[in-house]
């Protein structure tokens, strides 16, 4: 008798949560209005002057989690909560990029616009402002991890393009940028929504322990792939000596 392999469990349940994830996006309008209503709550915190700004950012995106989970829930889209509660585990843990990037690499920095700091280098908010961005990509694009690496690169592009003029964020040091957009962040996060979803269709149905130690395997690919990045596009010579 012959017995699935590992790799043949892992691709059967990669396509049911594929198709899954698929179902669930009809029917899917008030976790819409949740998505909608955080781009509205942005706005108003945005106006508002520091230290209030940082504030308010702070109480958006944590409201916006929580409405996801518990508008997920009351509508019985399971797949879509528990994609969201993966997600709001990675968030947290990409703090840790951020902060290598900014303390370590120099390469970013967070303007201080108010509420509580990490290590007076990264608003706190930013624990949480990571699950929009890719919830979106991996749910539109049905958990498929090549579609969601697409989506994950356009979306942050975007969030890229516009966060200086926000103040949310902005790219320092010497890189090389396209609009102002540090160019080794993009393929970065378009792994970063490849390597989401692919962890997300492993351990969906495991423990807490599983989901948090593959959470954090995904921020840790992530700060890989943006260290492999910037040493390739602003650091190496790509040169031969003898």
């Amino acid at each position: 008798m012959r017995y699935p392999t590992d790799a043949c469990l892992g691709h059967r349940y990669l396509v049911a949560v594929t198709a899954t994830l698929a179902t669930t996006r009809r029917g899917a309008a008030p976790v819409i209005g949740v998505h909608a209503a955080l781009l509205a709550g942005g706005a108003v915190a945005l106006s508002l002057d520091p230290p209030a700004e940082g504030w308010g950012v702070l109480a958006c995106v944590v409201a916006y989690v929580a409405a996801l989970l518990w508008v997920c829930r009351a509508t019985g889209h399971t797949d879509l909560l528990a994609l969201a509660g993966f997600l709001a585990l990675v968030s947290v843990f990409q703090v840790l990029p951020d902060w290598v990037l900014a303390d370590l690499l120099g390469t970013l920095r967070f303007p201080d616009r108010g509420g509580p700091r990490v290590d007076d280098v990264i608003p706190l908010a930013m624990a949480a402002m990571w699950v929009a961005p890719l919830f979106a990509a991996i749910a539109l694009s049905g958990g498929r991890p090549w579609r969601a690496a697409l989506l994950s690169g356009g979306i942050f592009l975007g969030a890229e393009l516009l966060a200086p003029t926000l103040g949310l964020w902005e790219p320092t040091g010497d890189t090389h940028r396209l609009l102002g957009v540090a160019v080794y962040v993009v393929p970065a996060e378009a792994a970063l929504g490849w390597a989401a979803a692919t962890a997300f269709a492993h351990v969906r149905r495991r423990s807490l322990v599983l989901r948090v130690g593959a959470a954090l395997a995904v921020s840790t690919f992530y700060l890989g792939a943006l260290v492999l990045a910037h040493f390739l596009i602003d650091v190496a010579g790509w040169r031969l000596t003898l």
